[in-house]
């Protein structure tokens, strides 16, 4: 078989994804599902047209690196204080049941207890990216409900950022993860520092001295954060997290917003081929082997989460209706399950199968979970004119 270069292969990934994007509109799926489709296809286990497994790593670690500096870049530290109450509060006992959920499910089918907790963690996780995406920007996203679901998920992506910390840290015996541990807290604080004196006594003189010409601040930003993503690296940490700093720290800036949303079309670039890389390294024939423990994972997650996030807001007083739409609006899994699979199982903290049980519970999820959300709630995609809002 003809093995494709980058500009060919970049080629059938976008030309593809457009096709089946265009049919995923067509019937109301999230577009995410259409990349995961796309990679299926052209992948090793599908039409082998791309098939470099350096090339596919590579671009889908860019991708995240660029959706954790947009993460927080919308994560000053005044909004995390202001997380601290009730979205807090909400956050932890969900995270605890759906914790309890994935542990349960995997040791169930017989899973070991490593495999079991890294998939109670990834099940812990909604997606910010259809999250955000089926709230109605001008209607829900500034009201109520749109505020308990953004915070919601700006607390679960922290969650996601330290149990990334704790997978990369991860040894061949526990003194040596302790140690690898203990130098992340170590270099972690350091590398805040850092961040935060470059973009006081560095970065906002350049903007302040620069601000007209918009490609330099597009530059900087790009330089800002895979400048510290390649720090972090250095220190022992992981490209990603230093890529969460930098946004971190640049987010107290004024000119926050406008680099976010000059760098989400760069973002939703690279989440393509991060979504297309799930898709071809998603092996479907063995797949089909841990069938019974992907459907029994996606189901059970797709029947509790939504209860569980009424129940919980129900106890911080919301309203029934309030508290059942957030709980739809977040019941699915992540992006970041699909990122910590990979990242255990470079560790070896899973098996390959261990790894697709969380991959095809993921994939299955946010395609069911969508539905729910455009046929019941507001929503730009929403197939009734009653409930489509953009």
């Amino acid at each position: 078989m003809h093995s494709f270069g980058v500009v060919e292969s970049f080629f059938l990934i976008f030309a593809g994804a457009a096709v089946v994007a265009t049919a995923a509109l067509y019937t109301r799926q999230p577009l995410l599902v259409a990349y995961i489709v796309i990679g299926c296809v052209l992948g090793p286990h599908g039409l082998k047209l791309v098939t470099d497994p350096d090339l596919l790593s590579e671009i889908a670690e860019i991708g995240i690196i660029f959706l954790l500096f947009l993460v927080g870049l919308d994560l000053p530290p005044s909004k995390l204080r202001n997380m601290a109450g009730e979205g807090a509060l909400t956050a932890l006992v969900t995270t605890v049941v759906f914790f309890g959920i994935g542990f349960g499910v995997m040791a169930i089918f017989g899973f070991g207890t490593g495999e079991a907790v890294v998939t109670g963690l990834a099940v812990t996780f909604s997606s910010t990216i259809l999250g955000i995406k089926l709230l109605p920007t001008t209607v829900l996203h500034h009201r109520h409900v749109g505020e308990i679901v953004v915070s919601l998920l700006l607390i679960q992506d922290l969650i996601a950022i330290l149990g990334l910390i704790l997978l990369a840290s991860y040894g061949s015996s526990w003194s040596e993860t302790l140690e690898s541990l203990g130098m992340a807290l170590l270099a972690l604080p350091v590398l805040t520092a850092v961040a935060i004196l470059g973009v006081r006594y560095l970065l906002l003189p350049l903007i302040a001295r620069f601000d007209a010409f918009h490609e330099f601040i597009f530059l900087l930003a790009l330089g800002w954060c895979l400048g510290l993503a390649s720090i972090a690296s250095f220190c022992g940490l992981s490209f990603e997290i230093g890529a969460f700093v930098a946004g971190v720290s640049l987010a107290t800036s004024p000119i926050s917003q406008y680099i976010a949303e000059a760098l989400r079309p760069l973002r939703d670039f690279f989440l393509v081929l991060f979504f297309f890389t799930v898709g071809a390294e998603m092996d479907v024939a063995l797949l089909m082997d841990v069938l019974l423990p992907t459907l029994f994972l996606a189901i059970a997650l797709i029947a509790v989460k939504p209860a569980t996030f009424a129940l919980a807001l129900k106890v911080q007083k919301e309203t029934v209706t309030t508290g059942w739409e957030v709980g739809y609006r977040l019941g699915q899994m992540s992006e970041f399950s699909l990122l910590l699979s990979y990242v255990a199982l470079g560790a070896g903290l899973l098996t390959e199968e261990a790894a697709l049980v969380i991959q095809g519970a993921t994939v299955l999820t946010l395609l069911v979970s969508s539905y729910l959300v455009i046929f019941r709630y507001p929503s730009p995609i929403a197939p009734s004119a009653r409930l489509r809002r953009d």
